[in-house]
């Protein structure tokens, strides 16, 4: 059957829901020998719309094509029309998909009876406590996990002839800062903080707790507290929490299963309810603390003493990184640093993948911007992708280009099943730059330590390519200054900036130097016969002429209009000979092409002295004219044109 590759779509890993589901897909992943690409955004909290759209572009990356089957957690998205998007890519890819807790017309679906979960909640409060006043924190009104137990909770309340007014519901995202912002939403509008809060998760729960203590209130003697998902063990709370307990861990296991046992022809029942009990506990006012055992409060301070001691060691390691990537000032020498930094980390395996315009000024094609996004930003991945980096079982590999839909090299291929990736967006904005590949870490890739290492690293890398970008533009405007942008060979100020260390010390040790004029012959007969395309033509054949005849370290510059003039240190009298029938030849070479309508010719005048102080270079150019135009007049007047 060959190893299967699933797709896993999720937003915020470092949530406590998230990360008990992952774990389980990844336990799930091992038994039945899947692999996983877990394609990750971090967009819900950074109050930056143009970060959103960089960190949600990742799900544009997916082709679900590439892969066997998906397991999504759009629950967990706060973009609908990313939702949606996902949703018609693997419906046109028709690959078996499983989607947890929301459920999906025509995927599996694994969830949990939410309407009841949340009644036996609300109903004891009021019928084990007598608690009447009542508020809620809700998740989005829009996700169907949310609504439903805000529907059960406003339900039992009605059976019980109670009301909540509006005000009493906020309306959060099931993050912890929606908790805090909700008690402070109750304390402004409502005419008494109620007896008692229930929130939609655990996350949102605890936030609520410790801004109502910051209030001096306290839970549960002035306000109880209830959350749903028991997440408890994983935060340590200030008290024991109410809630719903869920198979979280069990889900993400449950969905590789229904994967697996598809993928085996074995016919599966598409809608899955898990089993979930209420936990009634001390938020509430059940006084009823697990906590109360000395082992388990050891347990428990061993455990905080550990998490205290490896949060210190990881944000050491990701300053480090940070402020040593942050000092780099070249692409080469920001790779080199990145390589030393992911080995530090020691994951099994890291790929560091840049689109192909990620170091562009602008994109050429403005039509690619999107969503919002500023005309010109490269928005969507290229094609390719360089993978600079890429880290496998502690070696470095050299992989090249790859197509950005096969998201690994070749060198991924171990043969190892049961491996589980981290895919996340390399981007600054809404600027997309490439994409990062992780299996196992030190860092907790389940964790915000792993959103401040991506971050970080995004960070770094635009520094770099506006670094990179700037010097470009300096370049640039260098050339502007020096370079004469018709014929591309230096300009007066180009010529007087290069020359200038050498003429000093000709001067200071009294050595030769020499000054050639070359004025282009009958350049006004030439434009008023051909036009002045071709009147370019003539001045850009001098030009060539020049780069090839100036072998010797000469330097040469289009002095204006037609004239041009070349320069060299301790030069004499045959060497200036030797580098006039060199220029002859070319210009004679040019002539027999017959590539011109026109006969090339230029004049030529040289001078070759020892500089004294006072004289500045002009005073030679000005000599070597002299001896131009001298030439100039031997010449005969008449010039003999090519017929069309």
């Amino acid at each position: 059957m060959g190893v299967k590759r699933i797709a896993v779509i999720i937003e915020e890993i470092g949530q406590s829901y998230q990360s008990a589901i992952l774990s389980g897909i990844a336990a799930g992943a091992a038994e039945f020998d899947l692999n996983i690409a877990a394609f990750v955004s971090f967009s819900g909290e950074m109050n930056n719309p143009r970060h959103e759209i960089g960190e949600l572009n990742i799900f544009s990356l997916t082709d679900f094509t590439c892969f066997d089957g998906a397991i999504l957690l759009t629950n967990t998205l706060s973009c609908q029309k990313a939702v949606n998007d996902i949703i018609e890519k693997i419906k046109l890819a028709g690959i078996p998909t499983v989607s947890i807790d929301k459920d999906i017309p025509c995927f599996y679906h694994i969830g949990i009876d939410n309407k009841t979960a949340m009644r036996s909640i609300t109903e004891h409060m009021i019928n084990t406590h007598g608690y009447r006043d009542f508020a809620y924190i809700s998740g989005p009104p829009e996700n169907s996990e949310s609504s439903d137990r805000l529907a059960a909770f406003c339900s039992v309340l009605g059976e019980n002839g109670l009301d909540i007014s509006e005000e009493a519901i906020y309306y959060g995202d099931f993050r912890a800062p929606s908790g805090k912002a909700a008690v402070e939403h109750f304390i402004e509008y409502l005419p008494n903080m109620p007896r008692a809060i229930i929130c939609a998760n655990d996350v949102m729960a605890a936030a609520a707790i410790t801004a109502l203590r910051a209030h001096g209130l306290r839970v549960p003697d002035d306000v109880a507290v209830t959350g749903f998902d028991n997440t408890y063990n994983s935060h340590n709370y200030q008290v024991e929490l109410t809630s719903v307990e869920r198979p979280l861990t069990m889900s993400g296991r449950l969905a590789c299963k229904l994967l697996n046992e598809h993928f085996k022809g074995i016919p599966q029942q598409r809608n899955v309810i898990l089993n979930m009990s209420a936990r009634f506990t001390e938020s509430c006012g059940c006084c009823h603390n697990v906590l109360s055992d000395v082992t388990t409060l050891k347990e428990l301070n061993f455990r905080n003493y550990s998490n205290f001691e490896s949060v210190q060691s990881y944000m050491a390691v990701l300053n480090r990184m940070s402020t040593q990537l942050e000092a780099c000032n070249n692409f080469n020498d920001y790779i080199a640093t990145l390589k030393r930094n992911a080995v530090e980390i020691h994951p099994d395996e890291f790929y560091f993948c840049l689109c192909d315009n990620w170091d562009s000024e602008l994109a050429l094609d403005r039509s690619t911007a999107k969503n919002g996004a500023e005309p010109g930003i490269p928005t969507t991945y290229t094609e390719e992708v360089t993978v600079p980096i890429a880290y496998v079982n502690g070696e470095f590999m050299d992989c090249g280009r790859i197509k950005s839909k096969d998201i690994f090299p070749a060198a991924a291929k171990t043969g190892e099943t049961g491996k589980f990736y981290f895919v996340t967006p390399l981007h600054f904005g809404e600027r997309c730059l490439g994409y990062m590949a992780i299996r196992s870490s030190r860092i907790p890739l389940q964790n915000i330590m792993f959103e401040t290492f991506c971050i970080n690293i995004c960070n770094s890398l635009e520094n770099l390519r506006k670094l990179m970008c700037l010097e470009y533009a300096v370049d640039r405007l260098v050339n502007l200054y020096t370079k004469d942008t018709f014929s591309g060979i230096y300009n007066r100020n180009g010529f007087v900036q290069a020359t200038e260390d050498i003429y000093r010390k000709c001067m200071e040790k009294q050595r030769d130097i020499m000054l050639m004029f070359i004025d282009l012959d009958g350049l006004k007969i030439i434009n008023d016969t051909y036009g002045h395309d071709i009147g370019d033509r003539a001045i850009c054949n001098i030009a060539d002429v020049l780069r090839d005849s100036c072998t010797g370290g000469e330097i040469f510059c289009r002095f204006g209009g037609d004239e041009f003039i070349v320069f060299g240190a301790d030069y004499t009298e045959q060497m200036a000979q030797q580098l006039t029938e060199r220029i002859e030849a070319n210009i004679a070479r040019i002539n027999s092409s017959g590539e011109n309508p026109f006969v090339l010719s230029a004049s030529l005048g040289c001078t070759i002295a020892k500089p004294k102080k006072g004289e500045d270079i002009f005073y030679f150019v000005t000599e070597a004219d002299n001896v131009m135009y001298a030439e100039k007049r031997k010449k005969k007047q008449s010039r003999h044109l090519k017929k069309l």
